[in-house]
């Protein structure tokens, strides 16, 4: 290999690992967002979640967990919580952004409720230290879960 071929190829890893640290930054850091009318109108994203991802996180006891609280259309899993409202017809009763706000940080829309907020990082009180600093879930995910529960019509 010649030392031109070498550069290039070196100058390639190191602007792949740039790209790569840069992706992993920007998703630590928290992107902004507007409430107006208990909504988020726009996605946090800037793009459509994705549903099948979404339906995943929603049946996921580690990280999404929506079915510890809430009763879905999901017959596959067992133990469906019922401390939340039920999701099926949500869609019907809540616009996108209504049901954004509700994921991203419910104590907006109901400063009673005991639903956690997936994407907030600071304000809680006695967290664990590996957890200090960090969102439950990221904005690609708040996305997916979007999509998914606007298919519960």
């Amino acid at each position: 290999m010649g030392f031109k071929t070498l550069a290039i190829t070196a100058l390639g890893i190191a602007l792949s690992f740039a790209l790569s640290t840069n992706a992993i930054a920007a998703e630590k850091m928290m992107i902004k967002y507007m409430v107006k009318d208990l909504a988020i109108a726009k996605s946090l994203t800037g793009k459509p979640g994705d549903v099948a991802n979404g339906r995943k996180l929603a049946i996921n006891r580690k990280q999404g967990n929506c079915l510890a609280c809430h009763v879905m259309p999901i017959p596959e899993q067992p133990y469906h919580g019922k401390i939340g409202p039920e999701l099926n017809g949500v869609a019907s009763r809540l616009s996108e952004g209504e049901i954004r706000l509700r994921i991203v940080n419910p104590k907006i829309a109901n400063p009673d409720t005991i639903m956690p907020a997936f994407y907030k990082k600071d304000g809680f009180h006695r967290v664990l230290k590996k957890f200090q600093g960090k969102t439950m879930l990221s904005a690609a995910q708040i996305e997916d879960l979007v999509a998914y529960t606007m298919t519960l019509k």
